[in-house]
């Protein structure tokens, strides 16, 4: 640290009660970071889970975190998120070594891997749209997981109907505990999640096992990635492969619900615009099989995807640790310290977003600044499942747009909850999911 450095004010901030800080208050709060960015600024301090933190929101702090990667700052996530990811996932590792596995696991993101996956999502998607026609009334949201989950893991690991089987139960266990305070004891969030984790990873390596003694590793994700080999000709060992399975599973389901949901909801919402989008599909060719560049000309569609995922990120912000002290906005950002930039926060700029609390897919006519948009994150830490969630989200869309109609249930609750990630307090009630 430098003299001029230690010489600048920290932030504006309280840390709150000893230890716990306002770690409450965030998990507890929907709104906890706006009412603290109205009060102190773009830049203000706290104490979370432990350890004093910093938030910083928009565009110029959000590329001065992303592009100083490993020189100031490092990927850091809360106690439990760590316990519960592993220490061998994509989301913990770090330098050279993050590097190498994001080459490795990105081959199964691939457009050809990509192309491999839409007849599948497309089956799984028509046989959820049929239960839910006979149902006709419905709770939409833990439909939804289900619906991700099962679409998850068919394609990353082989596993048919995977929300009805024990390992769809205990995922739903150890997704709860994710974002929560870190008391390993039978009754906690936390104690229950962890002996989810250990019977999960259980299940994961005996299809690990099966596959790996197969003639045939299979074409989904897990098989490339058991044929998958770094530069040096190595492949990944079975305790790595495990908890990076475990991260796809929850990536390609939990922050994929969340957005879907969000489509459904915001289109309810606003017939005008689902109107729009049903006249932007009678363009194309009911008939024809979908393909990326098919889904690619959906102009209105992708604007709307857009639009939903700056109005209700799924990912609220990203966690990183403070390497060495620095400066930023005039203020000391010290070495040891937790940051959070503010992907929520950042979509909510007037002065970048007009009327932010507005469903507005238009405002998507113009590309944005890649820092002012980042629902997947940024910078050498972007989501690697970005294309697969899109074409997941779009397939859906496509789908329901064509061959149904829904509405809600008007006597319900739609604020959200946001742990572990956003969805509708009364969980998305539908009282009439017909045909067109």
């Amino acid at each position: 640290m430098n003299q001029s450095t230690s010489t600048l004010p920290l932030p504006p901030g309280e840390f709150g009660l000893p230890i716990l800080g306002e770690t409450l208050n965030f998990l507890r709060d929907a709104d906890y970071a706006t009412k603290k960015h109205q009060k102190y600024g773009p830049i203000f301090k706290t104490r979370l889970f432990g350890g004093p933190t910093i938030f910083v929101k928009d565009s110029p702090a959000n590329q001065f975190v992303l592009t100083n990667e490993n020189e100031y700052f490092v990927v850091n996530w809360p106690p439990s998120t760590k316990a519960l990811l592993g220490s061998l996932s994509l989301a913990l590792q770090t330098g050279g070594t993050h590097q190498t596995r994001r080459k490795l696991l990105a081959q199964a993101f691939m457009p050809r891997a990509l192309s491999g996956y839409i007849n599948t999502i497309e089956e799984i998607t028509q046989s959820y749209c049929q239960k839910w026609e006979r149902m006709g009334q419905l709770t939409w949201y833990p439909e939804l997981r289900n619906y991700t989950l099962d679409v998850a893991c068919k394609l990353l690991v082989g596993v048919d109907r995977g929300s009805q089987t024990e390992l769809g139960h205990e995922f739903e266990t150890w997704c709860q505990g994710l974002f929560s305070i870190p008391l390993n004891l039978p009754w906690t969030q936390f104690g229950k999640a962890s002996r989810s984790r250990q019977k999960l990873l259980v299940q994961i390596e005996k299809t690990i096992r099966q596959r790996q003694h197969a003639d045939n590793p299979g074409s989904d994700t897990l098989g490339l990635l058991l044929q998958a080999r770094d530069e040096e000709g190595n492949g990944l060992g079975i305790e790595e492969l495990k908890d990076q399975v475990l991260l796809l599973l929850f990536a390609g389901h939990e922050t994929l619900t969340s957005a879907i949901a969000s489509f459904c909801l915001e289109t309810a919402r606003h017939p005008e615009i689902e109107e729009k989008l049903r006249n932007e599909q009678q363009q194309f060719d009911p008939s024809a099989p979908l393909t990326l560049e098919t889904l690619k000309e959906m102009t209105y569609l992708e604007q709307v995807l857009q639009e939903v995922l700056r109005l209700i990120p799924p990912v609220g912000g990203g966690f990183r640790k403070v390497l060495k002290t620095c400066e930023f906005a005039g203020y000391q950002i010290p070495q040891g310290w937790s940051l959070l930039y503010g992907i929520g926060q950042t979509h909510a700029n007037p002065e970048t977003y007009p009327d932010p609390k507005e469903f507005y897919p238009d405002r998507f006519a113009t590309s944005p600044n890649k820092y002012s948009y980042l629902p997947f994150g940024g910078g050498i830490r972007e989501c690697l499942g970005k294309e697969f969630a899109r074409l997941e989200m779009k397939i859906f869309a496509v789908r329901l747009l064509r061959d149904y109609c829904w509405q809600l249930e008007p006597e319900q609750d739609l604020s959200l909850v946001t742990v572990p990630t956003p969805h509708p307090r009364d969980n998305l009630r539908v009282s009439r999911f017909t045909p067109i």
